[in-house]
């Protein structure tokens, strides 16, 4: 064997190690190349890293294959323990020859620059997937697929593929068989050749859609069939009805009937229409159960969410994939996963209580939600959140799932990251103490400078027509200091001034909900214990502000989830005093929204003479400050109700609300940049 070093094998840190093995496998290896009981690595000419382990295992890892690749004479399935070690071996031996002084002074190999994984061909990819995989991914091209992609950067270089149900990283320059993905292996081939074809297609763009042929193709945008259309046409044809009625009138009728779209859209592939339809059957559930979880601005952008996936959807050019997720899949199953809960949110309708577990999965960069309802008992007393918390899902308790690391055989992931979880012997999910588990997560996920997370992305559609992912704004942010904790009773909102660890300021703020009556008493109790190092929460920008809405906080070594917690909101608050607003725009597209919600509250076919006033006063406020085009769509919209036409009142109100939702986005763009 000859002397030298395996750049790819050098590459794999343990966090990717773990990804294509399993945690315990590397600490294990880990801790036998420590106790000098790992092999002696040696090079073979043609590359071929082997070596020979105390208990006689051997271990061969030929260059362009991943761990998988290589062989091992132990027999266990899959990559074992020794693979690992060899690799672990390896590692050190090249980095105790560059510190010995006795190396001689040879020079450096330069820094590998960024890189696409769409530069390797397909004889490339077919040598590290094999060709059954490369064959499944072609039949999947064939229908076509969207990919998300995030281009290497020399501060950030591993390029990382979404695709509709899984993601791909490929952490070693060049180097297509180490690989990372969150598919389960007898799919990981296919979604990696899937997420290369991708970045070759995108040319630097950060979306791409393929299909219509066997071989990787340029963007060629899906055609609505006429069940879709239809489907859709029926969403907004209720959309209209509620706009005319307003919630205030909708009855048990309108509500059904947005239940039957919402499974036609799903049956038809319509995810993205099919979800925000969900989202605003809870709204009207709420607001006949009075609950704080009707807010009259959250049905507005439902609404105009809907009107702009419809006519985004109809222009030349659009591709509906992206703006009505019809080509992505269903769900995919994913291999054996280790996840990171990150506490849980209860929602509450008139019928039912929901929970939503959110779990961060280190491998793939990304943050899964769980979700599982149950039925509000007519002649009982409705659950709280604390006592929802000694529910089980999937054999284990809420409220652990909910603060554990959480292991899983049996987990499917949905087009919206929304993750499932079977039951059964064979197919195990195992949950134990979340320990250091938060301050270990790579970035994005665990965010020390919301300043410069805040920066980016740019070039992203607007949020009323792109994929709508859920808690793609959840991340885990390490804090510094909690310098002030006080509480708004007209909001019913909790609010501390924040620190993060780079030290910029942020608001944390929660809301009082009846579902959850200890929550706001917890969440205060945390915060002034003194002891909160981490959060995890809701990151978003509101007039100016860095706003967090909480999810839980690591409070001495322990997570607090406000959500399942006990009490019944009997604890003093110190009072808040009002903060005047120092961004007069933000404030007026605020207004705006809220005259908009108004009147699609009231309904459109009962405006009244303060709510007319109000859109007015609204359009001479947003004209002061130069948003003209702004203010004409919401006079023009005045005139229509004024005047008693419906149809122009629901054509005016949809350009008012979709242009307001728009601006208010691009304001707080610029505030992040400027």
């Amino acid at each position: 064997m000859s002397a030298g070093t395996r750049a790819d094998l050098l590459a794999l840190d343990a966090e990717t190690l773990a990804a294509l093995a399993n945690r315990g496998l590397v600490k294990r290896a880990a801790r036998e190349v420590d106790a000098g009981n790992g092999p002696v690595p040696g090079l073979d000419p043609d590359g071929t890293l082997r070596g020979t382990c105390p208990d006689g295992s051997a271990v061969a890892l030929p260059p362009g294959t991943g761990l998988d690749g290589g062989s091992c004479t132990c027999g266990a399935p899959g990559v074992c323990r020794h693979r690992i070690a060899l690799v672990l071996a390896h590692q050190r031996a090249a980095t105790a020859a560059t510190d010995s002084p006795n190396t001689p002074n040879t020079p450096q190999e330069p820094e590998t620059p960024t890189w696409a994984p769409g530069a390797l061909d397909d004889e490339a990819l077919t040598a590290a997937v094999g060709a059954r995989a490369v064959a499944a991914a072609r039949r999947t091209l064939e229908r076509g697929y969207t990919a998300r992609l995030h281009h290497a950067r020399p501060d950030d270089p591993q390029p990382v593929a979404e695709l509709a149900a899984c993601t791909v990283r490929f952490p070693v320059p060049g180097e297509l068989g180490f690989a990372v993905t969150d598919a389960a292996q007898d799919r990981r081939g296919e979604m990696i050749a899937l997420a290369v074809w991708a970045f070759r297609a995108a040319d630097g763009r950060p979306t791409v859609t393929l299909g219509g042929g066997s071989e990787p193709a340029p963007d060629t945008p899906p055609v609505l069939d006429a069940a879709q259309r239809a489907a859709l046409d029926t969403a907004l044809d209720l959309t209209r009805e509620l706009l005319l009625d307003g919630a205030v009138h909708a009855g048990p009728v309108l509500t059904a009937a947005f239940h039957r779209v919402r499974d036609e859209l799903t049956a038809q592939s319509l995810h993205w229409p099919a979800g925000l339809v969900t989202d605003l059957i809870g709204q009207l559930d709420a607001y006949t159960a009075r609950a704080a979880g009707h807010r009259p601005e959250e049905a507005a952008l439902l609404l105009a969410e809907l009107h702009a996936r419809h006519r985004a959807a109809a222009h030349p050019g659009a591709s509906p994939s992206e703006v009505l997720g019809v080509r992505e899949a269903a769900e995919t199953p994913l291999r054996r996963v280790r996840l990171t809960a990150l506490g849980c949110r209860v929602r509450s309708t008139a019928t039912a209580r929901s929970a939503e577990v959110y779990l961060a999965h280190p491998a793939a960069g990304t943050v899964l939600v769980l979700r599982r309802s149950w039925d509000v008992p007519a002649d009982g007393r409705p659950p709280t959140g604390h006592t929802l918390g000694a529910r089980r899902i999937a054999g284990h308790r809420l409220e652990a799932l909910a603060t554990g690391n959480v292991v899983s055989e049996s987990a499917v992931r949905s087009a919206a990251r929304e993750l499932g979880l079977g039951r059964g012997r064979i197919a195990a999910t195992t949950v134990s103490p979340v320990g250091t588990s938060w301050t270990d997560l790579p970035a994005p996920l665990l965010l020390t400078d919301l300043n410069a997370r805040l920066r980016g992305p740019e070039g992203r559609p607007p949020r009323l027509i792109r994929p709508r992912i859920a808690a793609e704004s959840v991340h885990v942010v390490e804090l510094s200091a909690v310098e002030d904790v006080r509480y708004d009773a007209a909001e019913q909102r909790l609010e501390a001034t924040v620190r993060d660890a780079a030290g910029n300021p942020a608001t944390l703020a929660g809301t009082y909900d009846p579902a959850c009556p200890g929550a706001l008493d917890a969440l205060a109790a945390a915060l002034a214990s003194g002891t909160v190092t981490h959060v995890s929460a809701t990151v978003g920008r509101l007039a100016g502000r860095t706003v967090l809405d909480p999810v839980a906080l690591l409070a001495g070594g322990t997570v607090v989830v406000p959500d399942l917690a006990p009490g019944g909101g009997s604890g003093a608050l110190a009072p808040a005093a009002a903060a005047p607003s120092a961004d007069p725009v933000a404030d007026g597209l605020a207004e705006a929204l809220a005259a908009l919600a108004d009147t699609t509250h009231r309904g459109l076919r009962h405006p009244d003479g303060p709510s007319l006033a109000r859109l007015e006063r609204t359009a001479d406020r947003l004209g002061r400050e130069g948003l003209a085009t702004t203010a004409e769509l919401l006079r023009a919209l005045a005139h229509a109700l004024r005047s008693g036409d419906p149809e122009a009142a629901v054509r005016g109100w949809a350009d008012a609300a979709v242009r307001v939702a728009v601006a208010a986005e691009a304001h707080r763009e610029a505030v992040r940049h400027g």
